[in-house]
């Protein structure tokens, strides 16, 4: 089980929030909403927050734009991870991972299998890494971005979680030393 290491500071990361819908303005938006409060009110900074409709080239162009601003550190999608016909995030996005983290998709799921039973496999949660920058799908529900949050984000975005954490592996991400190291990381 995974602590919090009092004796480390916590590291503020730069994040991205997306929300990938046809339907929804930032005014209705509850799920983009419910991201950008919780990593604020974890002490993370949003970096910046969009609407984009379900369209593979529209959701791939914010998402490279984003990777390519050496001001986001991370980016979490919502939405378009069902499998109706307007579902593209996995389809948008999983083509740009540099490496893909499946162990995501797997905690996932057991969190929200454990709140909604089985309608957990109506989604297909991803995430990887492209261009040093974390990305993380998540569904396009409030309930499903507080569980994606706070089962997983929340403390892999902390450094100060033990046993480990993302924070700590970034300044090793980019061989290129895209971005500075992380203050107090250890590498």
């Amino acid at each position: 089980m995974s602590s919090i290491d009092q004796s480390k500071q916590f590291i503020p990361l730069n994040i991205a929030v997306l929300t990938v819908s046809d339907t929804r303005s930032l005014d209705d938006d509850k799920s983009g909403a419910t991201l950008a409060d919780r990593l604020t009110a974890a002490g993370h900074r949003l970096a910046a927050r969009e609407i984009v409709t379900d369209d593979v080239e529209a959701i791939r162009a914010i998402i490279r734009k984003w990777v390519a601003d050496p001001g986001v550190d991370a980016i979490i999608t919502t939405g378009g991870t069902g499998f109706t016909g307007r579902d593209v995030t996995p389809e948008a996005i999983e083509p740009l991972f540099e490496k893909r983290m499946d162990g995501f998709s797997i905690a996932f799921h057991l969190l929200s299998h454990a709140k909604i039973g089985t309608s957990t496999i109506q989604s297909r949660a991803t995430a990887g890494v492209t261009g040093a920058t974390y990305i993380f799908c998540l569904p396009g529900s409030p309930g499903a971005c507080k569980d994606g949050w706070d089962g997983i984000l929340a403390p892999q975005l902390d450094y100060r979680t033990r046993p480990c954490n993302f924070v700590e592996i970034m300044p090793r991400l980019d061989e290129h030393l895209r971005r500075p190291k992380a203050k107090g990381a250890t590498v």
